[in-house]
Parts: C-alpha cells; sequence; structure tokens
C-alpha cells in the first residue's frame, strides 16, 4: 500500500439545493504537492474544509496516518497537524503579528512569580526565528490592520507553522496576489515541500499547478473526474476536463471600430486620507467601441484612479466628462444613471452586500425604480424573475438560485454576479477593475467574451488589471501608470509586452 499520508474515502456533501462533493475519493501521499483543480463551485473548498474539520461530510471516511479519524472543529485537525490558509484570512485586524499567529496556544509566564500571564517577549523571539528559517519575514510587533495582503498571508502561513502543521492547505492562495507576490508564494510552497511538508493547493491555476504541483485532481461540479500526473498532462487537457469541454486559450476579438469619445479624463489629480498625490496630472480618452486598459504594478494610483472616475473618491484638480458633460462633482447614483457601470476591485468590500440574496444583490443599481419598485413599495417577486434570468445568462452557479445568502457563495460565482449586474446597466462606459481575479479559465474566458461584445456594442471600456497577459489580449490602446503618472498611452498593435513591462517599472522613453 502506498505511503498515503491523507486519505478520503467516498466522500460526499450537501447543502439546500445543492450536493458540493458526490463519492470523492482522494490519496494524497507524504511529501507531496497535491492539486485541486476545479471551476468556481466545483467543491474544491467545501472537501478541504471536512479535512480541517469545518464541515463533516455526509457520508464517506477520512484517514490520516493510515488512522480514521471524525473532525467535528479544525482544533480536532490542528491535533492531527493539518492546518488552513483560507482564501479569506481569519486574523484579527488590531492584534499584532504576533498576537495572531500564537492566539489559542500562547507561551505563558508568571508576573511577579504569581499570576499567569503571556509572555509576548518571547512570543515575538519566536515568531521571528520562525519567520526567517522559512523565509516568511515579517516584524512580529507589526498590526495587521497596517499589513499589505501578501503579508497577512505571510502571516497565516506562520500560524500553520508555529501550530507544527505538516499538512498544509492553501485554498485559492494566489486570488489577491500581484504577479510578483504569486512568485515569491510559489518558492514559499517548494520551500515547505523541501522541509518535509505536504502541501494540498486548492487553485484553478493551470500555469501555477504546472509550475509547482506533482499531481492534480481535477473536480467538475462536485464529482472527481481524473487525478493526473502534472508534468505528463497538458495545460489544454487539463483546461477541457475541469470546464468540461474544450477551452479556447485566446479571446477572438476583431478589430475596433471607433465611435464618438465617451469618457474624457484632463489633468486628473487625486489624494488620499494622507494628503499625498496618488494620482498625478493625468490625461486620456476612451472612444465608444474602445477597450483602454491600463497596466502598471500594483499601487501606482490604478485603483484610485478607477474609484475617482466612479465617484467614490474626489479630485482634487482636474476635470472628467462623461459624454461632454462634466461630471467631477457628481454623485455616485448620478454617475450610474449618467451611464457608468463599475465592477471594483474589492468584490466583497465594495461591490456586494455579503448577507443579501443573491436577487437583491443583482438588483442593486436598479431596485428603486419600476419594475423593482412601485410607488416606494419594493417587488421582490421581480427581484426574484430579474435573478433567475441573469444567473442563466451568466452562468452564476448558487445552491437556491436567487434566494441564496451571498456570503455562502464561491469567491468566483460572486465576482460572476456583480459583472451581470454591471453590464446588464447598458451603461455607456464600464470600468473593469481585476475582472477576472480569482476566477477559473471558464470564468475567464467568458468574461473576456463578454468585454469584448460591449466594446463591439460601442460601449467604451476602462479595464484595470495586474495581469499584462490579459491587457496584451484584450486592449485596443493601452496606457501605462507609473507612481500615479501615464507614463505612455499608445495604440496596443504598437507595444509589445516587453515594452509594457518596462514602463511598468518606470522605464521612460529617451
Amino acid at each position: 500500500m502506498e505511503d498515503y499520508i491523507v486519505e478520503m474515502r467516498h466522500i460526499t456533501k450537501r447543502f439546500p439545493g445543492i450536493v458540493a462533493n458526490d463519492d470523492v475519493s482522494i490519496q494524497i501521499q507524504r511529501g507531496e504537492v497535491y492539486a485541486l483543480l476545479g471551476e468556481n463551485g466545483a467543491g474544491k473548498s467545501t472537501l478541504m474544509s471536512m479535512l480541517f474539520g469545518m464541515y463533516e461530510p455526509d457520508s464517506g471516511e477520512i484517514y490520516i496516518q493510515g488512522e480514521k479519524v471524525t473532525f467535528r472543529s479544525s482544533n480536532d485537525a490542528s491535533a492531527h497537524n493539518i492546518g488552513m490558509v483560507h482564501q479569506h484570512f481569519k486574523l484579527v485586524d488590531n492584534y499584532t503579528v504576533a498576537e495572531n499567529i500564537i492566539l489559542g496556544m500562547e507561551p505563558m509566564k508568571r508576573f511577579l512569580g504569581v499570576l499567569p500571564c503571556v509572555d509576548m517577549k518571547t512570543a515575538n523571539r519566536q515568531i521571528a526565528e520562525l519567520s526567517k528559517r522559512y523565509g516568511l519575514e515579517v516584524n512580529p510587533t507589526d498590526k495587521i490592520e497596517d499589513l499589505p495582503v501578501s503579508v497577512r498571508q505571510r502571516v497565516e502561513i506562520l500560524k500553520m507553522l508555529y501550530r507544527e502543521a505538516d499538512i498544509l492547505i492553501f485554498d485559492e492562495p494566489t486570488a489577491v496576489l500581484t504577479p510578483q507576490e504569486i512568485e515569491f508564494l510559489l518558492k514559499i510552497i517548494g520551500e515547505l515541500r523541501k522541509n518535509g511538508k505536504t502541501i494540498i493547493l486548492i487553485t484553478h491555476k493551470i500555469e501555477e499547478i504546472k509550475k509547482i504541483a506533482d499531481r492534480c485532481a481535477i473536480l467538475h461540479r462536485g464529482k472527481l473526474v481524473d487525478v493526473l500526473d502534472v508534468a505528463s498532462t497538458s495545460s489544454q487537457t487539463m483546461a477541457n476536463m475541469m470546464v468540461g469541454r474544450q477551452v479556447e486559450f485566446s479571446a477572438d476579438k476583431s478589430s475596433p471600430h471607433y465611435r464618438d469619445t465617451i469618457l474624457e479624463v484632463d489633468h486628473l489629480t487625486v489624494r488620499n486620507a494622507n494628503k499625498f498625490d496618488v494620482v498625478k496630472d493625468v490625461s486620456f480618452r476612451i472612444r465608444g467601441g474602445e477597450i483602454f486598459a491600463i497596466a502598471g504594478v500594483s499601487g501606482n494610483g490604478q485603483g484610485e484612479l478607477a474609484d475617482a472616475i466612479a465617484g467614490m473618491l474626489k479630485a482634487h484638480s482636474g476635470s472628467i466628462k462623461l459624454c461632454g458633460t462634466d461630471i467631477t462633482e457628481a454623485t455616485i447614483r448620478q454617475r450610474t444613471e449618467a451611464g457608468i457601470s463599475y465592477i471594483p476591485e474589492d468584490r466583497q468590500g465594495v461591490g456586494v452586500f455579503m448577507d443579501f440574496t443573491l436577487s437583491q444583490n443583482l438588483a442593486l443599481r436598479k431596485y428603486y425604480r419600476e419594475p423593482f419598485a412601485k410607488k416606494g413599495i419594493l417587488d421582490f417577486g421581480q427581484f426574484d424573475r430579474y435573478a433567475e434570468s441573469l444567473i442563466g445568462t451568466y452562468d452564476i452557479r448558487s445552491g437556491q438560485g436567487g434566494k441564496t445568502i451571498l456570503r455562502s457563495m464561491s469567491g468566483g460565482n460572486q465576482q460572476k454576479a456583480i459583472v451581470a449586474r454591471e453590464i446588464e446597466e447598458h451603461s455607456k462606459l464600464i470600468i473593469f477593475v481585476q475582472p477576472t481575479r480569482g476566477l477559473d479559465i471558464g470564468a475567464i474566458e467568458n468574461i473576456h467574451r463578454q468585454i469584448i461584445a460591449e466594446r463591439d456594442k460601442g460601449v467604451a471600456i476602462l479595464l484595470i488589471s495586474l495581469e499584462l497577459d490579459e491587457i496584451m489580449e484584450l486592449a485596443d490602446t493601452i496606457g501605462v501608470i507609473y507612481n500615479g503618472q501615464l507614463l505612455k498611452i499608445a495604440d496596443a498593435s504598437t507595444m509589445t509586452s516587453h515594452d509594457v513591462g518596462k514602463y511598468m517599472m518606470g522605464v521612460k522613453e529617451a
């Protein structure tokens, strides 16, 4: 018999209206990187949540190092040296790095030799040493609320290592990282494997699996399709099995047919809460039927630029015009009604209400207008009918249709809901910020097709993405932002990815 450190036999898990896992069996060898690949909502996170004790299977058995186990909480899983980094981090924002890591396993001392208290000096030293040992250096005394996403993820990994976990589960670990941060994380995973850890990687990014994984289990709509050797399987085969059909890796995009100017941004400067200029004297225009893509390394002002155009941040100076009308001082609703749709980067914080139903979220742009409201009275039946039409059109997967609470849906399906709601406004300008972050290859293909379809209808598209491949594939015109300034604006056909990459690093033309 193989040396399996984890076996899950005939696991089935149901939720109202959906079978999340349907008779799934997997065997994971000690010291390997084992990937779980599948579309958003395929059942990957649910399966691993049972291994981590967050759910109990309706049927099936779990074995750890040959011993049958029953996990009723994550503490049970931790006791068997299993750790999990969740897609949405489980950290206390106003605690320090060290306080988060040691929570529940605090080193103790006696104050004045009598009163027990937490030995933070020892804790800080232990965390500093642990972080250096694994190349995950952090400052133990920093507060979580002051840290960027990539450092918070390091804290989550250190939480597992502090608890001496040997089986490490990563749930969509790269969904919120920049390309540079992704490369660093993959190196960390490689180092953890060298240190004898067993890694389970939940993802839908095939290129990452090809770089780091040994074997790959493919899930499709709750069922196990196959377990493949990564080195000997092509990316195309993986993608087809994951989506259940032939996947096209490149978008079918015709030449643009430009129309009148829709958006004019003139000498726009935006300041952050600390009164620093984060967008500096930026000017550009977008025509109907044009995809204007802004490329740049994360944190160079592109998020603030999008927020200012959408009305979420106030312009310090300069102007914003939509179809010739100045909207610089307009409210968000006024901009929406004038013809701006916005798919924000922070989908959970800005794009949706997590505790509303799917139908309520889909109606957020329309709820106060007929037929959704009559004389101030909301018609929730109309909400549900509208939701059902969008669920089918945009392939939004939800256990209870429009009545599903958004918090219970996968991150990718939450994103599909936002995209559906904003496109269905039939706006003159659609702003897409990181539209495919956290989505599987089938959903990415679909959203790219939708972006191109809107452009072909004459809509002006502002696309902001950290994915250079996405920029190069979709853009008609490329603007490169660095340190809040647009260093270059050019027709996409005249620029290579190497050219764009140089400007992203701040290299200016001679």
